[in-house]
């Protein structure tokens, strides 16, 4: 019903810059919350950063002023610009969103991309 894509992962050295892109597609009514979890080897998946429809943001305490997450309500996009990339950034980034999908009299559930790899080296 819903898809989310992701993108823009890949190896960087530490002090790099990367940008993920997250959009969703299918059958989309409306789109709540969205944002990037991340998940190293051995550890939980945890909060980067999120985004309300309104625009408000919230983000880890281990990346705020160094991550920047966006969004376009009407592409039903998310992006998360990385800069000053750390070895311990490196993990699985997965975009995530909370949506209403059509037909489904406004209930909402949340939906998880595929995740994209992002390596950094020191």
């Amino acid at each position: 019903q819903v898809q989310l894509m992701e993108s823009g992962g890949g190896l960087v050295q530490a002090g790099g810059s990367l940008r993920l892109s997250c959009a969703a597609s299918g059958s989309i009514f409306s789109i709540g919350a969205m944002g990037w979890y991340r998940q190293a080897p051995g550890t939980q998946r945890d909060m980067v950063a999120t985004t309300t429809s309104g625009g408000s943001t919230n983000y880890a305490d281990s990346v705020k002023g160094r991550f920047t997450i966006s969004r376009d309500n009407a592409k039903n996009t998310v992006l998360l610009q990385m800069n000053n990339l750390k070895p311990e950034d490196r993990a699985v980034y997965y975009c995530y969103a909370d949506v209403v999908t059509l037909g489904s009299g406004r209930t909402s559930r949340g939906y998880w991309g595929q995740g994209t790899q992002v390596a950094v080296s020191s």
